[in-house]
């Protein structure tokens, strides 16, 4: 590929051809690297059960063929005249955004991920050239420089990747509700955002319950830092945490028994959820009067707040538990993942990907 990026060029990428497709190869275009873009070659991807839920159709309609992926790593190979912040052999990190409009209120407060004019997303989103965004199970993107982030040198480049979705997605309500010294936290599901939040919460200074449905995490739980392990399958444990916890935080990919849970939440204690999934959770408002409890939702976060946990994870030696494997393997991986077989989050090799077989 000779200069990639003065003008448009094509790149090799895995995508799903259609709703309920399994992934292939295929390429797609990456547009020009304009004055305030960067070339991004893309070295890990990781896969997140977002992924999943977009190119089945779980989220509603999507246009294909769609390559997803929002938690990219790789190294800048080129920069435009403008780009003051980043330099070609940097290493950099995209997460689940590329653009926003910069001019609302909420832009404005560093909070993009709840763009009032709505934020282009890293897949499957209208581009600012009307075009859809197709994501990081490739070998390059083009993304502007004000939302692609420094990876700091001590966190290798395939543990970066998650940290840029599963690592900002539990960070930012974490710190918005002030999980700390004598607050208990609780961390509803281990798995790829869950094994990031337990180890968040424990250097943040709180104490940290592991709520699960599989017996078999709790070793796990604890090695990543819990201090109590509780099945949620077992009426008597959650009885016994009734009125327990200032936080809890749901990471659980599908919905919960909210009227059975929610009660483990003491005085002005707040559920949060980051898990994402399509099914309504029904909830009695009466459970939530005996102890003003609040019922609340968190996205992602702004760029300056993944700069942070980026540099935050780097600092305190936090990081998730990868298994690198290579593009021919992304549908299996997506089979575990629903299974919830994965320990913890799969990230590809995107130096694997391969252009299509004529």
């Amino acid at each position: 590929m000779a200069a990639p990026g003065a003008e448009p060029f094509t790149v090799s990428a895995y995508a799903a051809p259609s709703e309920g497709s399994p992934l292939a190869p295929t390429t797609i275009e990456r547009r020009a690297v304009g004055p305030k873009d960067i070339l991004i070659e893309i070295q890990y991807a990781g896969i997140c059960h977002s992924d999943i839920h977009t190119v089945r159709g779980h989220w509603g309609p999507q246009t294909y063929p769609l390559v997803v992926g929002h938690e990219i790593a790789g190294v800048v190979t080129r920069i435009g005249a403008k780009v003051t912040r980043h330099r070609v052999g940097d290493r950099v990190g995209v997460g689940c955004m590329v653009n926003s409009c910069r001019t609302c209120a909420n832009c404005r407060q560093g909070l993009e991920q709840y763009c009032l004019n709505g934020n282009v997303l890293t897949y499957g989103s209208k581009d600012r050239d009307g075009t859809i965004t197709q994501g990081g199970y490739s070998t390059h993107v083009v993304v502007d420089e004000d939302f692609v982030l420094r990876i700091p040198k001590s966190i290798p480049l395939e543990k970066a990747a998650p940290i840029l979705c599963a690592g900002i997605t539990t960070y930012s309500p974490l710190r918005h509700w002030k999980a700390g010294r004598g607050k208990k936290v609780a961390i509803n599901g281990l798995g790829g955002l869950g094994h990031m939040a337990v180890q968040i919460a424990r250097v943040l200074g709180a104490e940290v319950t592991v709520l699960s449905r599989t017996p078999g995490k709790e070793r796990d739980a604890r090695r990543f830092g819990a201090d109590h392990f509780h099945l949620t399958s077992e009426a008597a444990a959650t009885d016994e945490l009734a009125n327990t916890f200032d936080l809890v935080v749901n990471t659980a990919p599908e919905a919960v028994d909210l009227n059975r849970l929610m009660p483990m939440l003491t005085l002005d204690g707040v559920w949060v959820n980051v898990g994402a999934f399509s099914e309504p959770m029904p909830i009695s408002v009466f459970m939530t009067f005996a102890n003003r409890l609040s019922f609340a939702g968190s996205a992602i976060g702004g760029i300056a707040e993944t700069q942070e946990v980026l540099d935050f994870c780097a600092r305190h030696g936090i990081a998730p538990e990868v298994e690198v494997i290579s593009a021919d393997q992304i549908n299996t991986a997506y089979t575990k993942v629903v299974a919830a077989e994965a320990r913890y989050r799969y990230v590809i090799d995107t130096t694997t990907i391969s252009s299509p077989r004529a």
